[in-house]
């Protein structure tokens, strides 16, 4: 089952990864990697497929509330500092959840070259680290590297962020159901 999932996502996935790092890295300034992750846009200016239940209307209160905190992301040594900030500072607006906090300090984190270190879960994640065998700890916050699958230990954590999401209904399949699933357009 892994050799086949990873094939795919290095087949038709990893270019996507790839290019929003570099879409980051380019900001000219932190003002504007703030606002851009917040919007969840990408270099073509449409928003991240998988934000799209984002409410608009959250956006101009998102990147108000950590444009006030530009100086303090600024200082932010590591991911799970600049992550708790985010998540403080938006939890209490409305239309936003755990993905995107953690969508929106991953992209700022690529600006400032700091890269999670730890495999964080959210909804889609959590999914997907509940079928994993063996099995994890899938109410914690994060999975540390030595915890996942030998077959995932040597991607870094926000590919396999993506992988247990993107795949999740995936685990536990047999490669035909894996090939059926890619052929309908599912992850």
């Amino acid at each position: 089952m892994w050799q086949e999932i990873l094939r795919d996502y290095d087949k038709t996935r990893s270019g996507d990864a790839a290019e929003e790092i570099a879409w980051f890295k380019e900001q000219p300034s932190l003002r504007e990697a703030i606002g851009t992750a917040v919007r969840a846009v990408k270099r073509d200016r449409k928003r991240y497929d998988h934000q799209y239940r984002i409410w608009r209307s959250a956006i101009p209160q998102a990147i108000a509330a950590l444009l006030a905190l530009e100086g303090r992301i600024a200082r932010v040594e590591t991911f799970d500092e600049l992550l708790h900030l985010i998540t403080e500072q938006l939890r209490d607006i409305p239309g936003i959840g755990e993905l995107y906090y953690y969508d929106t300090a991953f992209r700022i984190g690529v600006y400032l070259g700091i890269y999670p270190t730890r495999v964080y879960l959210h909804a889609g994640t959590r999914a997907g680290a509940r079928k994993l065998q063996p099995p994890v700890d899938y109410r914690k916050d994060a999975l540390e590297i030595g915890e996942l699958p030998s077959e995932l230990r040597g991607r870094p954590p926000y590919v396999t962020e993506n992988i247990l999401c993107i795949y999740r209904d995936w685990f536990g399949g047999d490669a035909h159901q894996i090939r059926r699933n890619r052929r309908a357009g599912r992850c």
